[in-house]
């Protein structure tokens, strides 16, 4: 980690866990909180992280950026619990207040058992969520797909497909992605 990271960033990392910025990751005022033991965040090469939030609180979970992704401003991501991982691929573009979380924050109990337990998500490549989207746990998100404003996304969202509102369904299928970093 350079001493610019160290300085323009937050970094909360209990002892016992690993992060892994590769060449050319540009982050700034970001903040990133890693309690529990066994965890690893990876950023993937030229990502640029701006304003950004990512939690990881529990035992051997995994967040992982792909390349070249892009992650605006008030992102939320947090992975939780006991081997969970958040998977986001390479170009990946997410706008403004966007909230990835692979768990309630809550537990609900039924019969005395909880129910909600978190749950992986996988992001793939060339994947944008626009402005305000909500991607929530158990969540598949397919190759060059996009999430519009504000939708909330609680079912897997198939590769080439667009989804919109609350919750989000499939509104186009059968479209390619085409956004590309702007170096």
């Amino acid at each position: 980690m350079n001493l610019k990271s160290r300085i323009f960033n937050k970094w909360r990392v209990a002892a016992g866990n690993k992060v892994t910025l590769a060449k050319n990751v540009r982050m700034k005022k970001c903040t990133i909180t890693i309690k529990g033991q066994g965890n690893h965040l990876h950023i993937a090469e030229h990502s640029i992280l701006r304003g950004v939030n990512l939690e990881i609180v529990g035992e051997n979970c995994l967040l992982e950026i792909g390349s070249s992704s892009i992650l605006g401003h008030d992102c939320y991501l947090s992975v939780k619990e006991r081997d969970t991982k958040l998977i986001l691929g390479s170009q990946v573009n997410l706008s403004r207040n966007v909230r990835i979380l692979c768990a309630d924050g809550h537990d609900i109990v039924k019969d005395k058992v909880r129910i909600n337990i978190a749950q992986d998500i996988k992001i793939g490549n060339k994947v944008w969520l626009a402005d305000s989207a909500v991607v929530l746990k158990g969540v598949t998100i397919g190759n060059d797909a996009i999430v519009g404003i504000q939708a909330v996304v609680t079912q897997d969202v198939p590769a080439g497909c667009i989804a919109a509102g609350n919750p989000a369904r499939l509104v186009k299928e059968g479209v390619s992605n085409r956004w590309e970093h702007s170096w």
